[in-house]
């Protein structure tokens, strides 16, 4: 069985373009000459709950104030190099794994034989650009074993003769650079003079300000509705083609925080399998920087695919529910959710992200562009500053903000127009103008898994 699609869920937009006075009082409601006074429910219910999707990046990283229009950092490149499609020719190694290589001569190289398995060993006499020379450990050569092709090899030491000049050559750190830009992101809230004096029948809560000014809320909720623009421009932001329209018409885009950690590494599916999904995910991260500590933000059916596959390890019998169930107390529910895992040296935090649930937001993005969750890891890094000229610790993710003494454009708010304590112009409105300026840095890319759907 399955829920029913009708009814659905309701969509009609509750915003609008412009205030209307039934905004405030819906005269359709009442009849004003009936004698009889109808019940009134002063409290608006929230049907939806509370629609806020904001939090996440709050929550996981810290603000920074920059002043200027682009945002460049370094991140360490790897240390050593493993070079891969290499193919021999005698003594000779090169191919497409090997163009441009760094390998030295005198240092030891490890050749290993995808196809067959096999390993050799190499001492490198003579390089070019594109390739080396070598000559096998084994008194019958490299050919023992192995083919020529699909070879894979990295360099593991070196040995000199006695009485010989070092190594001629050095090798200089190949730094990743990245950048981003920051983007203006505006909204604004407008109410005539008349309608500020406006009663409603509704009562205003006291975090929108309180009595029965329903222009109020509406104010509260353009900020409502701004934070959570700020987090989506954050999370979804795409720097723009430089020959798309958009960009002709000068406008640039940001990368946000999907596609910057789609460049990292992408799970397919459903993660929920400990001994196929986590090994998988965890045999990946070994190789792009083993953070240990990671938080996974998950979509419902990601979350409950969490808890099902950790339950069925703590069952003692098929479809049991032993854990959680508190001595079978009847006043006491079984608990079913799980909040970590500990495997293979890894720690995995489980949250709901309510913003890919949100029918409005991301839960309503299906097929293979949907997204099941994101993994990130716990912690700062060091990161090169271009500006102190030395290594500073960063949060993975943070928000670089424009500001300096005379203007910060981390949060602007102000009010214009000749309404409400306004004396700005001669318009009889009241304007609540909000503005920000703002980028999104995600450090260490390699070390985030984005879990996107398989689903078509």
């Amino acid at each position: 069985m399955a829920v029913l699609a009708i009814p659905g869920v309701n969509f009609t937009p509750s915003p609008k373009k412009e205030v209307t006075s039934s905004n405030y009082l819906e005269a359709s409601n009442f009849n004003f000459t009936n004698q009889y006074m109808p019940d009134l429910y002063e409290k608006e219910f929230q049907s939806y709950g509370n629609q806020s999707i904001k939090g996440f990046l709050e929550k996981q990283g810290s603000e920074f104030a920059i002043s200027s229009d682009l945002v460049k950092w370094t991140e360490e490149g790897r240390l050593t190099k493993v070079y891969k499609a290499a193919t021999r020719t005698g003594n000779v190694f090169s191919g497409t794994g090997l163009v441009a290589h760094a390998v030295r001569p005198n240092e030891t190289v490890l050749i290993y034989n995808t196809v067959t398995g096999v390993e050799n060993i190499g001492i490198v006499t003579s390089v070019n650009a594109d390739d080396f020379t070598a000559v096998s450990t084994l008194a019958a050569g490299f050919g023992v074993g192995t083919t020529a092709s699909q070879l894979t090899i990295y360099v593991y030491g070196s040995e000199f003769k006695k009485g010989t000049v070092g190594q001629a050559t050095s090798l200089t750190t190949d730094p990743n650079i990245f950048e981003n830009s920051p983007i203006i992101i505006k909204d604004v809230d407008i109410v005539n003079g008349s309608d500020m004096t406006q009663i409603g029948w509704i009562e205003v809560a006291p975090e929108y300000g309180g009595g029965y000014l329903w222009y109020l809320k509406d104010r509260a909720k353009t900020r409502q509705r701004f934070d959570d623009m700020l987090e989506m421009s954050m999370v979804e932001g795409k720097k723009y083609d430089s020959a798309s329209d958009a960009k002709t018409a000068g406008y640039k885009g940001t990368e946000g925080f999907f596609s910057a950690v789609a460049a990292g590494n992408i799970f397919e599916g459903i993660v929920s399998d400990i001994s196929v999904d986590y090994a998988g995910i965890i045999d990946r991260l070994d190789a792009q920087g083993a953070i240990a500590e990671n938080l996974m933000f998950a979509k419902r059916n990601q979350d409950l695919a969490f808890d099902k596959g950790m339950a069925a390890l703590n069952a003692t019998y098929a479809g049991g529910a032993q854990y959680g169930i508190f001595e079978n107390d009847v006043q006491k529910a079984i608990a079913l959710s799980f909040k970590s895992i500990m495997w293979g040296g890894y720690t995995f935090h489980k949250t709901a992200w309510k913003y890919l649930n949100d029918p409005t937001k991301r839960g309503a993005v299906k097929g293979l562009s949907a997204i099941n969750g994101v993994i990130c890891p716990a912690g700062s890094m060091s990161v090169y500053d271009n500006i102190l000229g030395a290594n500073t610790t960063l949060p993975f993710l943070h928000i670089k903000y424009r500001s300096n003494s005379g203007e910060d454009r981390r949060y602007k708010a102000w009010i214009v127009g000749g309404a409400g304590g306004a004396t700005t112009s001669s318009l009889d409105a009241n304007e609540l103008h909000l503005l920000s300026e703002r980028c999104l840095n995600v450090m260490g890319r390699n070390n985030f898994v984005l879990l996107k759907s398989s689903a078509v």
